[in-house]
Formats: structure tokens, C-alpha cells, sequence
């Protein structure tokens, strides 16, 4: 029985954590070239910057910045029912984020949540927690 390999992370958005409160978190696939795909899986990939909108029914990744280049606009694969989910949340005011790209095996996956954004004050709460939990406070 073959085991399933699981994916490694490429890359982590730090910032989306911090500057959204995300929700459900979906995998989708990335339209890229053969030296594309070198560069991401040679981790030479920025999320920092990027973010997901929808034209015409389909996903598409702004500002993702591949290696010495600048910053590019690439189709995400997704099924219909999930764009028009995230179309409805995002019609409710929300944003769909980058969180992380996968790019361990075969595919090169990113995984994208819906977000809402946070306030000043949400962001020093978090501050405050993460702080906490650290012991910088006890």
C-alpha cells in the first residue's frame, strides 16, 4: 500500500493571520510554467503583498512575486461550486487570502481562506495574547 505523501509548505503568509480573521480554509490548484515551478519549488516565491479576486468565474492570484521578478497575475483551479461559494462571501464583505503555498509532491497547491479584516484594536488584542502566551506578561 502506497502512503500518501503529505505536502510540504513553500511558503507561509505571515501577515494574513494578523491582518484577517479567517475562516474556512480551501486547497486550490495554480496554473504556472515549467520555470515557474522551479522557482517555487526551489522556495523562490513571496506571498507578502498578494491577494485572490474573482473575474469572470474564475480565481486569479494578484502579486505573487516568483524569484527576481516582478509581480504576476496566475489562474487558480477550482471548482464552480467553490467559486461561487467564495463569491457569495465575498459579496458579504469578506476577502479571500493567500495563506500558504504547498509545492511537497506532484502538484503545487495554495490554500486560500476567506477573511474579514481586522481593526486596529483586534490586531493589538492579538498582540497581547500572543505576548501572554510567550510569558512576557506572568
Amino acid at each position: 500500500m502506497k502512503r500518501k505523501k503529505i505536502p510540504d509548505s513553500v511558503t507561509v503568509n505571515r501577515k494574513a493571520r494578523f491582518d484577517y480573521m479567517l475562516g474556512e480554509e480551501l486547497s486550490v490548484g495554480m496554473v504556472l510554467a515549467g520555470p515557474e515551478v522551479r522557482l517555487v519549488r526551489d522556495h523562490h516565491v513571496q506571498l507578502k503583498g498578494s491577494f485572490v479576486t474573482i473575474r469572470n468565474g474564475e480565481l486569479w492570484l494578484n502579486n505573487l512575486t516568483l524569484g527576481a521578478e516582478t509581480a504576476r497575475n496566475i489562474k487558480l483551479l477550482a471548482t464552480r461550486g467553490q467559486i461561487s461559494a467564495l463569491e457569495r462571501e465575498k459579496v458579504a464583505g469578506s476577502t479571500i487570502v493567500p495563506v500558504k503555498l504547498l509545492g511537497g509532491g506532484r502538484h503545487i497547491k495554495l490554500v486560500i481562506a476567506v477573511g474579514k479584516g481586522k481593526k486596529k484594536y483586534d490586531k493589538r488584542e492579538t498582540i497581547k495574547k500572543r505576548d501572554f502566551e510567550r510569558g512576557k506578561y506572568a
